[in-house]
């Protein structure tokens, strides 16, 4: 009976069978090989045996195969749809979206050139700043225009302006060079050319040769028109190619400006626009404090060009240089015309630019203008009294002490010119010049005392000189016999704070013997002047304030010194503010100029510190304030019918007369501080007068310009404020 090869069993059967058959013939000749050689032959190939256990693995092995590939296909179709889709979300749903990123990547964007600054006004709405348009006739130069081409619109263009030539002789022989190639090519020698074509001359040393070589007789070839059509060419060719050159900005007529904008078309590369420059309707009153704006021209200054640059500006731009102009810059910056270059070179105008913002600051300009033509007065018949070799400048100045504004501020200098005096405004000087102040400090001075317990309320004490053995002896201005601590203060005693100073400085005193104090008393002293704003910037809102000088030695006398004002130095700010704190009983407001923008209400009132005493102490300092006006050394200052209170101030000063670096001569400065009506202080005074007397003269006189200045000055203000 035939078994069935399709059967399972039978299968197995028969390839066991094989199996050991094949096992058996390699039994065998395993044996023979051992014993006998045996011959090659050339074997059939044998018919493989069919496997059932292969076919399965094979057809697992294909059906995983077609899994995969079948896998692999769905994710190459989901690609395939994602790309499709993505395609259709950028081509068709955001097309729009994309197009105008596009526009955007693409899209070439210029400024115009800097817009008109904002306005500035005084307090009461004054302007004091403002801009006037110019007409402006420039030159852009256009791509690919050639050399020739700009020579003859030169030429053209000095047929339609007049211009002040300003033509110098080597511009001109340039010009000559590029309408005479050739002959300025003869020039130049054949042994020249040969050392040029071998390298031992450069390009700039055959220009050198031409125009030294370019004679008068050769530049006799122009005339007038021709000069004047040259220095124009200059002007267009000067600096980065790229820049747009003014040609001509001051008093272009509305003639010149008309026929040059009817002809711009004939005139490749020239335009015209307007322009603006700032104006200023009460002219040089506050003007050096106002600050200046660059030129078109000169854009923005090399030593700002980093601080600008940083901040997004463009170097042609027009910016404030110097104190308000630069402090504000922000605020008075102009929003330049922003422009779309098209794709013939022409401009679209995307966004209209804008005025600065106009700001109001604290500066009343007709009290301001009063003030510098008294100051001016003064300063000038001061120079004709006597002792006043060394003397050449007085301060003023006016705030409000319950917010820290200036009202008025400025100083005048003297000089002698061509054997005449001139005088120049030196109101930056307030900020910086360093000056020993005097008996002014003894307010601060007297806190001191009050908060260390080395003075008490109503102490009384005998005024006699200080004798430090080895040293010269320390007086009050004259004797002054018994005093408390408010007739101290109205009769400017020294002695007064020298024994406080002592007692501060855990010292004790006997005449003529040395004397020992502790260096922390300096320390003491000068934390406590801080609070009221001497020895540290009083924040005003202008550029290169300084602190004055500070000494450094901490001898036992200088202590006594600092006390009365003749040791540290402060600046004239410094000492408007120190009244103003007086004045407020002990709040230090921030100085300032600025106050909001034109027509917007805006608190810029700051306070900066509180002075760390007891109120009885501050009320005993202001009360001596009012003594010196009342009874004191300041009477006369300030008419009484304003209620003032105030403190004079005398102190010793070197300057250096043969400008040698090294102070040489000793002299006398003047100060007065004032506030009033006394209950409700509205206005502070600070008067300055360094080195307005020396004691080397024939007669003791010593000028009263502080005196008259503070009784001319408050009269004009309570004019204005009463």
């Amino acid at each position: 009976m035939k078994k069935e090869l399709g059967s399972d069993k039978s299968m197995n059967n028969i390839f066991k069978k094989s199996k050991y058959k094949v096992r058996n013939k390699k039994t065998k000749l395993s044996y023979k090989t051992k014993h006998k050689k045996i011959k090659k032959t050339k074997r059939k190939p044998s018919t493989p045996k069919y496997n059932l256990n292969n076919y399965r693995e094979n057809k697992d092995i294909k059906l995983e195969i077609e899994k995969r590939y079948n896998i692999l296909t769905f994710f190459i179709i989901l690609f395939l749809l994602i790309l499709i889709l993505g395609l259709f979300f950028i081509q068709v749903v955001n097309h729009e979206k994309y197009e105008k990123s596009l526009k955007k990547l693409t899209k070439k964007i210029v400024y115009g050139p800097s817009a008109p600054r904002g306005r500035i006004y005084d307090r009461n709405g004054r302007i004091i700043v403002d801009n006037t348009p110019s007409k402006v006739i420039y030159y852009k130069k256009p791509s690919k225009i050639k050399q020739k081409d700009e020579i003859k619109v030169a030429y053209k263009l000095a047929e339609m302006i007049e211009i002040d030539n300003k033509i110098t002789e080597k511009d001109l022989k340039i010009f000559w060079i590029k309408n005479n190639k050739e002959k300025a090519k003869e020039k130049i020698t054949e042994k020249e050319w040969k050392k040029y074509k071998e390298r031992k001359l450069k390009d700039d040393d055959i220009y050198k040769l031409q125009i030294e070589r370019i004679t008068e007789e050769d530049l006799n070839i122009y005339n007038e028109q021709d000069k004047k059509a040259a220095y124009i060419y200059t002007l267009m060719t000067q600096g980065y190619s790229y820049a747009e050159k003014t040609i001509k900005n001051e008093n272009v007529t509305d003639e010149e400006y008309a026929l040059v904008s009817e002809n711009i078309n004939k005139l490749k590369g020239i335009n015209t626009k307007l322009d603006w420059e700032r104006t200023y309707p009460y002219e040089n009153t506050f003007r050096s404090m106002l600050g200046s704006v660059s030129t078109s021209k000169s854009g923005i200054p090399l030593e700002l060009k980093d601080y600008y640059l940083n901040k997004g500006y463009s170097l042609d731009d027009r910016v404030g240089t110097s104190y308000l102009e630069y402090q504000y810059e922000d605020l008075l910056k102009g929003k330049k015309n922003k422009y779309e270059v098209l794709n013939d070179g022409t401009y679209k105008l995307i966004k209209e630019g804008k005025r600065g913002t106009d700001i109001t600051i604290s500066i009343d300009i007709e009290l301001q203008r009063e003030v510098e033509q008294i100051l001016t007065e003064e300063v000038l018949a001061t120079k004709l009294e006597a002792n006043t070799e060394y003397y050449n400048r007085s301060f003023v100045i006016i705030t409000n002490p319950k917010t820290g504004e200036i009202l008025a501020m400025a100083g005048k200098q003297l000089k002698e010119e061509n054997g005449s005096l001139k005088v120049y405004d030196y109101t930056p000087g307030i900020l910086t010049t360093s000056v020993v102040m005097g008996s002014v400090v003894k307010g601060a001075s007297h806190i001191v005392g009050y908060n260390t317990g080395a003075l008490k309320i109503g102490e009384t004490r005998y005024d006699n000189c200080v004798k430090i053995a080895a040293t010269p002896e320390k007086c009050s201005w004259k004797p002054l016999g018994s005093l408390n601590d408010i007739t101290a203060i109205a009769q400017s005693s020294n002695t007064y704070q020298y024994y406080t100073a002592i007692k501060v400085g855990k010292g004790y005193y006997r005449y003529n013997e040395p004397l020992s104090l502790d260096p922390e008393a300096f320390n003491i002293y000068r934390n406590t002047f801080a609070q009221f704003g001497l020895g540290i910037k009083t924040e005003i809102d202008l550029p290169k304030e300084t602190t004055g000088y500070k000494g450094k030695d901490t001898a036992p006398g200088h202590l006594l010194d600092f006390a009365i004002g003749q040791y540290d130095n402060y600046t004239p700010i410094e000492l408007a503010q120190y009244i103003g704190t007086i004045a407020t009983s002990g709040k230090r407001m921030k100085m300032h100029i600025y106050m909001h923008p034109y027509g917007k209400e805006e608190n810029n009132v700051k306070e900066l510190n509180s002075v760390d005493t007891k109120p009885e102490y501050m009320e005993r300092v202001k009360q001596g304030f009012k003594a010196v006006t009342a009874y004191g050394t300041g009477v006369g200052y300030i008419n009484p019918i304003y209620r003032p209170a105030g403190k004079t101030g005398t102190s010793q000063s070197f300057v250096d007369t043969n400008n040698d670096g090294k102070v040489d001569t000793e002299t006398i400065s003047t100060t007065f501080v004032a506030y009033a009506p006394f209950e409700d202080p509205k206005v502070t005074f600070t008067i300055i007068s360094p080195d307005v007397s020396h004691g080397n003269g024939k007669t003791p006189y010593q000028s009263n310009i502080n005196k008259r200045i503070a009784d001319r000055v408050s009269k004009k203000y309570f004019d204005f404020y009463q």
